[in-house]
């Protein structure tokens, strides 16, 4: 810059003009954005809920025979969880594990089970929950009074847990399950025909309180399945509409307050 020459001031028009047009475009990009992710939330609510109420219309259904280990990886959550199922076999002696259970009783395990049919096919069954204090006593699954009678099974159909707990993996050298993962156990527990779900034993129903608050009542404690869907997507949808209103409001001030800049002139600093 020359001596006597005046200062270029800053925020020349053109300047000014291509960030109001990157603001613009960012605005309307992050708005279109939130929108759609709320209306996305909204359409999966509605189909949670549409969700909940067919599988309570099945829960309350009359069992049926396990479906057979052809139709086995055609088993979804959506069209078989929580489905009313009955199976036939026999427990394997030692192919039992303990995963960890919170329930209305307290802390402690599921006895999963594997209950051998008579295709040759595996089921783990989850016989039901039994507290801490009886870790030992269950970890090596005693076998039932008869095993070669065999066993007829009455309760849900459930989708694997694969992975473990929250912060938790699942270590089989260890013994240590935190979730029901029946491809890992299965491995850990050498079963050659594994099916790729559980069944929780024992359907709840009228007697289950009564059941479960016996005091002389036997172990494990089944009927204890919870059936309940996580269904938050009315606070995300909320959410997401929200930060598009913050961003509306925000592109509401920028524009104002370009537009009053914009009729001043420019600021330099020897006036």
């Amino acid at each position: 810059m020359t001596a006597g020459a005046p200062p270029r001031a800053p925020g020349t028009p053109p300047a000014r003009r291509l960030r109001q047009a990157v603001l613009a475009v960012v605005g309307t990009a992050l708005f279109l954005v939130f929108v759609a992710l709320g209306t996305w939330q909204v359409e999966r609510r509605t189909w949670k809920l549409a969700l909940i109420e067919r599988v309570e219309q099945r829960v309350h259904g009359a069992p049926v025979p396990l479906p057979p280990s052809a139709e086995w990886q055609q088993i979804t959550a959506p069209q078989h969880e929580y489905l009313p199922v009955t199976l036939h076999g026999r427990w394997l002696p030692g192919k039992t594990v303990l995963t960890q259970a919170v329930t209305e009783l307290g802390a402690g395990f599921w006895v999963l089970s594997a209950l051998e049919q008579n295709d040759g096919t595996q089921v783990l069954v989850n016989r039901g929950f039994v507290p801490a204090a009886q870790r030992a006593q269950w970890q090596d699954g005693p076998p039932p009074a008869s095993p070669e009678a065999g066993a007829t099974v009455r309760g849900l159909l459930r989708m694997t847990e694969p992975g473990g707990g929250f912060l938790r993996a699942n270590d089989p050298a260890a013994q240590r399950w935190h979730s029901r993962d029946v491809a890992a156990i299965g491995r850990a527990l050498g079963l050659p025909r594994p099916a790729p779900f559980f069944v929780d034993a024992d359907l709840p129903g009228p007697g289950r309180e009564a059941a479960t608050a016996g005091a002389s009542a036997s172990w494990p404690r089944a009927g204890m399945t919870v059936v309940q869907f996580h269904n938050s997507h009315l606070v995300y949808a909320l959410t997401w509409y929200g930060l598009a209103l913050m961003v509306a409001a925000g592109g509401w001030y920028v524009a104002r307050y370009e537009r009053r800049q914009g009729g001043k002139p420019p600021h330099s600093p020897l006036s």
